[in-house]
């Protein structure tokens, strides 16, 4: 299992996600952090599955939720390096700076 490293960005992220479901529905971004938990935690085990989509960036969706979790494996620290959780609507191109 890999160890995860977050970048700073990402915590903006998931703050803006879960802003805007708890204005949709109560508790609705309890569900979201749940299931960005989950789609890392599967990253975690086997961050290799996940297909190779720009710059060496991978991604994981969530189930349920639109989002998609931008990563690449860092092998010389083996890590994963988690760079974005966005909307699957926004365009990938937005995190090529990150």
């Amino acid at each position: 299992m890999y160890p995860v490293l977050y970048l700073d960005e990402v915590r903006n992220d998931i703050l803006c996600a879960k802003q805007w479901y708890a204005e949709q529905q109560d508790g609705l971004e309890d569900h979201l952090v749940s299931a960005i938990k989950e789609a890392v935690a599967n990253i975690m085990k086997t961050p290799s599955a996940y297909a190779v989509r720009y710059k060496d960036v991978r991604i994981a969706h969530t189930k349920v939720f639109p989002y998609n979790i931008h990563f690449f494996i860092d092998e010389a620290k083996g890590q994963v390096v988690i760079t974005g959780i966005v909307h699957n609507k926004r365009k990938d191109a937005l995190f090529l700076k990150r």
